[in-house]
């Protein structure tokens, strides 16, 4: 074990994310930048976030603030002050419900309900899970974002995970973007599909119509797995999984097939085809009918694989119910 691996193994063990952090510098950082040094004894947090800390003399060397390209030559007292600014987090806490799945000391999975706003926006600035989270646990203040490392639209339901620590908001956002967080969505959409597939196309703003996104040539890479759960005349569920995850990506992509999401206001150009007996049921639903069924990643501390599961809501189980009662004549599945 190197000198830096004891260092961060006695940090680890013994420092609370908020506490001022105190190093030797070890002989296997000398000639190192101090940007570099850092990032190798503090591989928890991300370079920039460490580089933001030194630009705030947050980091100290033999007492003085630090400069991130200066070269350490080993010895040296390194001090850091790892505070989050209370700037970063200006939101209110609010007494909001929360459907919590699974809880411990880093980590909160939340089931969110229809309707609930992720973060504050134009329009959207109390209320919103951001703000629920505050209340729930007042730490959460000196975490960015309050902790939220993903989102989902408003009208979207199901499960989201959010850090309770800036260690394990680090190593979630890293876990996003090597995309080992399994994600999958049960969507019910337009038209008959009989198989499955994947849509491989990117993703960014509409050229004209700025609320909307869609595949677009200069947008990012986006991936989306689909099979077929369960067919109906005239809708199929399906079930995606995401490799990534830009904004409206299940909804862009099932539009991008001709098979757009029933319900999704935003994304439906005009009427579907559609039998007669369900138009009224597919038409009248007053929300995509998108929902984040099943959530899996490594646990950021432990290193343990975890994963949730949730049921579909009210309201897509209702639909799904009465498009089977309209077809079959039968009230329960056989």
């Amino acid at each position: 074990m190197t000198e830096s691996e004891k260092y961060l193994r006695n940090y680890s063990a013994n420092q609370a994310a908020d506490d001022v952090i105190h190093f030797v510098i070890p002989a296997d950082c000398v000639g190192l930048r101090l940007d570099q040094a850092l990032a190798r004894l503090m591989p928890e947090y991300s370079r920039s976030r460490l580089q933001e800390w030194v630009t705030l003399n947050q980091v100290l060397l033999d007492g003085a603030p630090a400069i991130s390209k200066q070269k350490v030559w080993g010895g040296e007292q390194l001090t850091v002050l790892p505070q989050v600014q209370q700037s970063e987090q200006p939101y209110l806490a609010e007494d909001i419900p929360l459907n919590i799945v699974y809880e411990d000391d880093e980590l909160l999975v939340i089931n969110k309900p229809v309707g609930l706003v992720v973060h504050p926006g134009s329009g959207n600035w109390q209320g919103t899970l951001l703000n629920a989270l505050l209340h729930h646990s007042p730490q959460l203040a000196l975490v960015p974002r309050a902790g939220i490392v993903h989102r989902l639209d408003k009208d979207t339901s199901g499960l989201l995970v959010v850090a309770k620590t800036l260690i394990s908001q680090t190593n979630l956002v890293r876990q996003l973007q090597e995309r080992s967080v399994k994600r999958e969505y049960l969507a019910l959409v337009h038209g008959e599909l009989q198989h499955g597939g994947y849509v491989d196309q990117p993703i960014g703003r509409h050229p004209t119509n700025r609320v909307k996104m869609a595949v677009v040539e200069s947008g990012k890479d986006a991936v989306t797995h689909y099979k077929v759960e369960r067919e109906f005349p005239s809708c199929t569920l399906l079930r995606c999984t995401l490799e990534t995850g830009r904004t409206h990506q299940i909804r862009v992509h099932m539009t991008y097939l001709k098979h757009p999401l029933v319900g999704d206001s935003v994304y439906l150009k005009g009427p579907q085809k559609c039998v007669l007996q369900l138009r009224e049921l597919l038409t009248g639903f007053p929300r995509q009918a998108l929902h984040a069924t099943r959530l899996a990643l490594e646990h950021p501390t432990t290193g343990e694989m975890m994963e949730w599961h949730v049921p579909l809501p009210e309201d897509m189980q209702q639909l799904l119910k009465q498009i089977r009662i309209t077809v079959t004549g039968l009230a329960d599945e056989e």
